[in-house]
């Protein structure tokens, strides 16, 4: 009930906000089974696009690995629980993969984003090993995921004005699954290779002209950050929370001795 509550949301969001979106491949998803769904990363609502494509399609439930920092706000904490999604401690992942694997092995879709965190550049970069090693243990089908427009509704370094955010359209394709056999870093360049095919493909095809605009990447004409400039903003974020959580440990310091 809860998931069905969270997806009616979800359709009525995209629909004040006349979201225009395309989608194909969508029959790659297995009607019944687990599998590793492994989506770029441009925005902060391809969670939201992606699981609600997939409920539209066929009533199917996604769990996603979520950031343990979620978990710890009272009522945002309560509802993942209660919609089985899973918590990320980076620090100390492995009960979270071991969470995730047995969630794939008794047939859940499991939501990944093999990148690790939005890159400012709007190009697929460097994947992480985890989608792959999990769709292995589990034994079960890696299916990429592409999105672009997404970005444009909300995203990192860029303040998306409210208005700008109707009538976006969002481009949507779900890739022929994969097998995750093989040396896993061999699998992980083949998954990002089919991600950037997948990206590129829809971004031929998308309707609005992204020449001079911060959403489109600068390879393509647009003004968004290059991917050394993005590795740059990514350093300088981890800069600052680091920053900010010494901080921290520092007045809890202070606050104990006194």
């Amino acid at each position: 009930m809860l998931y069905r509550f969270g997806m009616a949301v979800c359709g009525a969001l995209f629909s004040v906000l006349r979201v225009r979106r395309t989608v194909a491949g969508v029959e790659q998803i297995p009607d019944d089974g687990g599998a590793v769904i492994a989506m770029t990363h441009f925005g902060y609502l391809e969670f939201a696009l992606v699981a609600h494509t997939i409920w539209r399609h066929d009533r199917r439930r996604m769990r996603f690995l979520i950031t343990s920092s979620a978990f710890r706000n009272p009522i945002v904490g309560g509802l993942l629980r209660r919609l089985d999604q899973i918590p990320v401690d980076r620090r100390a992942g492995r009960a979270a993969y071991a969470a995730a694997v047995s969630a794939l092995q008794s047939g859940s879709l499991v939501g990944v984003f093999p990148e690790a965190g939005i890159d400012a550049s709007f190009t697929v970069r460097a994947l992480k090993t985890g989608a792959v090693r999990l769709a292995a243990e589990a034994n079960i089908p890696l299916i990429p995921v592409a999105l672009w427009g997404g970005q444009r509704l909300i995203t990192r370094e860029h303040r998306v004005r409210f208005f700008e955010r109707f009538g976006i359209p969002v481009s949507i394709r779900f890739g022929k699954a994969l097998s995750p056999s093989g040396e896993r870093h061999t699998v992980t360049t083949n998954l990002r290779a089919s991600l950037q095919k997948l990206v590129a493909g829809l971004q031929a095809a998308y309707p609005d002209d992204g020449t001079g605009q911060w959403w489109q990447p600068r390879h393509l004409g647009g003004t968004a950050p290059t991917p050394d400039e993005a590795i740059a903003l990514d350093a300088a974020t981890v800069a600052r929370r680091d920053a900010r959580r010494e901080t921290r440990a520092a007045k809890r310091a202070r606050r104990s001795q006194n």
